[in-house]
Order: structure tokens, then sequence, then C-alpha cells
């Protein structure tokens, strides 16, 4: 019996072998993406130890169980003339299969406890980012001191050709974007999250993190790492039509590094500030209307304004109405419409240009123009 259980076993073996082989030799380096990530954090690292030590007390576990249970099938079966044994419980083997297991089980939970109450633990954060999710971008604000008046947006940079397959796909296809999220090396960094539409989740893997992003509602997460580089991630909860152009880039930098970013950002602000007061020409203003419109616009209203999603630009009574009601939706949206109010997330330069780029372009030639002070009376009201 045991003789011709071993010898099918053998013979079972070595087709099993040779797939596996082949499937790791045609995958390559992808073959390990089917196991978690051991990411760049110590909770990550924590996460990752934690998963393989109970992956192989199951593994063990799984091999015991249905090793006994098939070999007990095929060396017992009718067939073989043996006949079913009489016999009642066994108390002795009814309390080790009790006991074995709780002690198992409470092995598991101390690790697993040190890792949730590490998870956890948002105290004594030495910079703060707020992160909103958008349908569908993510806005960053950095909430301590020396970050103040550093906010953006992060958007979508995978282009239409691409995702339409009319060009290549780069090697980040949908996992690029245009402006990344960026974080101090050896820094510990507490995320706050929420969202300003409908439910998102802020997910990192290489970082550990994975918060859901709720209107109304602040979730806590933190992040520390001393390994320089860019990490990638996307939003984890189904959010609408463009869930998934909803990326995640973070870029982690040495803290001198950081620093020079910030003040550049800071310079970007001042900046903005500056060019409040200035009155622009047409031809400026449709330069820049056309980037923010590319970043911010193109995908419900069309590459060449002919819409989709949204109602179309070209020829439209908004955009060839009155400049008035078109700067109430662009700056206040439409309600119960996929037409956000960008009022909010445009600050009074690029809305300027992008209503004024829509009113002359795509055929349109209105020839009137937008200017910031415009932006800035009609939200003062």
């Amino acid at each position: 019996m045991c003789f011709e259980a071993k010898r099918l076993f053998r013979l079972a073996l070595g087709p099993v072998l040779m797939l596996v082989s082949a499937v790791a030799l045609a995958a390559g380096g992808e073959v390990n993406q089917v196991n978690m990530s051991p990411g760049v954090t110590e909770v990550s690292q924590e996460i990752y130890s934690l998963h393989m030590i109970i992956l192989g007390i199951c593994t063990i576990i799984g091999i015991g169980v249905f090793g006994v249970m098939f070999y007990s099938i095929y060396a017992h079966r009718k067939s073989r003339g043996h006949e079913p044994a009489t016999f009642h419980e066994s108390t002795k083997v009814e309390i080790a299969w009790t006991i074995i297991p709780f002690f198992i089980l409470i092995g598991m939970a101390f690790p697993a406890t040190s890792t949730l109450l590490d998870i956890y633990d948002n105290d004594d954060a030495e910079m703060d980012v707020l992160i909103t999710g958008y349908q569908w971008k993510w806005k960053y604000e950095y909430l301590n001191e020396q970050g103040e008046n550093v906010s953006f947006f992060s958007n979508l940079r995978t282009s239409q050709s691409e995702i339409y397959n009319t060009e290549q796909k780069g090697e980040h296809y949908l996992l690029e974007v245009d402006e990344p999220l960026v974080l101090p090396a050896d820094t510990k960094v507490r995320f706050l999250v929420t969202a300003n539409d409908v439910i998102h989740s802020w997910w990192v893997p290489e970082l550990a993190v994975k918060k859901d992003a709720i209107p109304g509602f602040i979730n806590e997460a933190w992040t520390r790492t001393t390994v320089e580089g860019v990490y990638r991630g996307q939003c984890a909860e189904l959010c609408g039509k463009d869930h998934g152009f909803m990326p995640i880039v973070v870029n982690v930098v040495s803290k001198d590094e950081y620093n020079e970013w910030l003040g550049t950002k800071q310079s970007e602000a001042a900046q903005i500030k500056e060019l409040m007061a200035q009155t622009f020409t047409l031809d400026e203003l449709m330069e820049r209307g056309k980037a923010v419109y590319d970043r911010n616009c193109l995908a419900c209203h069309g590459a060449g304004g002919e819409g989709g999603v949204g109602t179309a630009i070209a020829g439209s009574a908004i955009a060839t109405g009155e400049l008035g009601g078109h700067l109430d939706i662009g700056v206040n949206g439409v309600p119960g419409t996929a037409m956000q109010a960008f009022g909010g997330q445009l600050n009074d330069v690029d809305m300027a240009a992008v209503i004024t780029y829509q009113r002359n372009a795509f055929g349109n030639n209105m020839g009137d123009m937008v200017q910031p002070i415009d932006v800035f009376n009609f939200k003062k009201g």
C-alpha cells in the first residue's frame, strides 16, 4: 500500500515541478509579484514578516491535514477490502486538537498585536500632510509651519494617446502624475486623509499606507522611511468612471533636497500672488489656459472640446454665451452633475486662463478675456 502510494506521488511530482519551473521561467522577475512586497518602512517589513510567518504556519498545517486525509482516502478505500472501523470519540484527541490550535493562535496574536499598535501609532509626527481625494485627483496640503502656503493637486500625467492606444504605453502607464507628493527621508510624516466628494482610498503599498478618504471625516496614518526613491500607488476604492486614472506618486528625498523643493514651491505660491495684480494678453492667457485645460478638463470635455462625459465646449451655449454664466459654472460647478466646482481647485490666475481658453479655442473665437482680478471679484461676490 505505502509503496504504491509513494510511486503515484513520484509520478505526479515530476510534471508538477516541470510546470512550476516553466511558469517561473516565463514570468522571470514578475513571479515575485504574486507575493506581498516587503516595502521600505519598518511597519511594511513587520507586516511582510507577519504575513510570511502566518503563511508558513498555515502551509505546514495544510500539508499535514490534507496529506493525512488524502493518504487515508487512498490507502483505506473499500476497493482494497478495508472494512470501516467502529469506534466512538477520543477525548484525548479532541482535547489535543482544541488546545494545539489555541496556542498556535495565541502565538500568532502576539506579533500581530504588536504590528497593529505600530500601525496606529500616529504620535510624535515631525510633519503633517492633509490628503484630500477628489474625482479624480489628489490634493496635498503641508500643514506644519515650515510648509505653510504649500498645497497642490496631483493629476494623472499619462497622455490620452496612450490611453486610447494611438501611442505606445510608457513604463509607468496610469501610474504617473504631474505633481508627486515629496517627503523628506528619515522623517515621521502623519497623513490626514479625507475626501471632497465620494469615498476614495489612498494606498501606497511600499509605504504600508492604505486609508479610506471619506467626506466629512479624517483618517490618520503615518510613514517613515530612510530609503530614498519613488513609490507609486493608486486609489483603492471604486470612486466613479475614472477611478483607474487616479494614481499616487510619492517621492522620498534627502532633507536637503526636500528643503530646496519646499522653497521652490513657496516661491511659486508667492509668484501667484504677484500675478494676481498683472494684466495678461490674450496670447498669454491662451497658452496658460491650454495647459490648465489639458490637465483638468480634457478627460471629460475632450481634446478638441467635442465633449464626452462632460458637455461639448466647441460651439456650446456656455462657452459662447454670457461671460458671467461661464465663470459661475467654472467656479461653482453644476450640482448633481459631473461638473465639479473648480473655484477651490484652481487659483484665480489658472481659472482666468482656462475660461479665456475655452471661449477662444475649438472654433469659439469670442475674442473676450478674463483677468485674475475678475475671478477674485466674482468669488468675493
